[in-house]
């Protein structure tokens, strides 16, 4: 059987390089409990006005071993986790179902900064989903109901049409459609990752032992 040649590497991409030196991250320097350490660089992101400092990148798997990546905004966090909101008949709400394990990842690119998480995922209370959306803007609450997320639709119409349906019948008190609402990822392993000098990167890692958290670092 005749070989199939190499592709081609394209110079414009190959020959991309960064030398990250805005920062470093010590263990001296870096918080023992990883949700403060969190804190510490969301504010920061925050004051930095990156753009869009809590959209996440979300990674499931499916019943047929398929890895799934999309991104998600992070809404609250605290001891119990990181909490976000989507659709529970979509594709990521099915597979979040069935393997209720998933990762988490935040990239600060001005700040030459990663944080990935890892755990398991709960659904949030009714309570804690209806407050939310309650507070979501009209246009928002319509959509949540008009959207049949992940789903295959004949064309855009579908939408405009179902918003139309939404508004027509709620007028401007569109209640939480019930397959729609929170999830909650309680970690169990966290990665401080800051860009360096030479691809020699700060990795701190914290993984739960004994009901204590447990840093470590990560060769790059």
């Amino acid at each position: 059987m005749p070989t199939m040649p190499d592709t081609p590497l394209n110079p414009a991409i190959a020959d991309l390089r960064k030398s990250y030196e805005k920062a470093e991250l010590g263990e001296q320097d870096s918080d023992a409990d990883p949700l403060q350490q969190f804190d510490r660089w969301l504010n920061e992101a925050l004051a930095a006005q990156v753009p869009e400092p809590n959209a996440m990148t979300l990674a499931t798997v499916g019943g047929d071993l398929r890895p799934s990546t999309r991104i998600v905004l992070i809404k609250g966090y605290d001891a119990r986790g990181i909490v976000f909101f989507t659709n529970y008949d979509s594709r990521k709400g099915q597979e979040l179902a069935g393997n209720p394990y998933a990762a988490l990842q935040f990239h600060w690119v001005e700040l030459e900064r990663v944080v990935r998480i890892e755990g398991r995922i709960e659904r949030t209370s009714a309570e804690e989903s209806d407050a939310y959306f309650a507070s979501r803007p009209l246009d928002s609450r319509i959509g949540a109901w008009a959207s049949p997320q992940s789903q295959v639709i004949s064309s855009r119409a579908v939408l405009v049409a179902n918003a139309a349906k939404t508004s027509a019948r709620y007028l401007l008190n569109p209640p939480r459609p019930p397959h729609w609402g929170g999830f909650r990822l309680v970690p169990d392993g966290w990665e401080f990752w800051q860009g360096r000098k030479s691809r020699l990167h700060d990795r701190l890692h914290y993984r739960q032992q004994g009901g204590a958290w447990q840093r470590e670092r990560l060769a790059p």
